[in-house]
């Protein structure tokens, strides 16, 4: 199966409390037994610096964010639901019925995870081919770049007619 990172998503998992750090060691330990790298990419415990006044003296420490709680960013795929959910210390995934619901970006963003926006090498004006989809083989120029929506907009000679197309980074390959 060929997967890229852009369909990996981040997902939460419930854990016993306590056990987050562990469960975060075991999916790791999991995924490099299997050789599971292409489908489980990161795993995630949320921590913050958290200033305590001990015996009158501050002192900085790390608390988990989300108690009982890891997130991982992984393609949902059923041998990666079966690896994560059956981690010794997952009690389950967030979401209806336990069917995990990716995370949005804004709860991403909320909760301080930056997610990395591929990057294309492409300006307006430039000329490209479409590779993949209805528009394959036609050719066009790029009118405007969206890096959040990861679309871009491509005037596409069809038929001796200029026509607009939107179409996503991973369907045009610059000429």
């Amino acid at each position: 199966m060929d997967q890229n990172n852009n369909d990996a998503k981040w997902y939460v998992a419930h854990t016993y409390s306590g056990y987050e750090n562990k469960v975060k060691a075991n999916i790791y330990a999991t995924v490099e037994n299997r050789n599971m790298s292409d489908l489980i990419h990161e795993v995630h415990v949320p921590m913050q610096e958290v200033e305590e006044f001990k015996n009158g003296k501050k002192k900085i420490s790390q608390k988990k964010v989300f108690p009982g709680y890891v997130l991982v960013k992984m393609i949902m795929t059923d041998e990666s639901w079966y690896v994560v959910r059956n981690t010794r210390g997952v009690t389950g995934f967030v979401g209806p019925a336990s069917k995990p619901v990716p995370l949005t970006q804004n709860e991403l963003k909320n909760m301080g995870i930056k997610e990395k926006l591929p990057q294309i090498d492409l300006e307006i004006g430039d000329h490209v081919e479409v590779k993949d989809g209805p528009l394959q083989g036609f050719t066009g120029l790029v009118e405007e770049i969206n890096h959040e929506k990861l679309k871009v907009k491509v005037n596409i000679s069809m038929f001796g007619r200029e026509t607009p197309a939107e179409l996503d980074f991973t369907q045009i390959v610059k000429v």
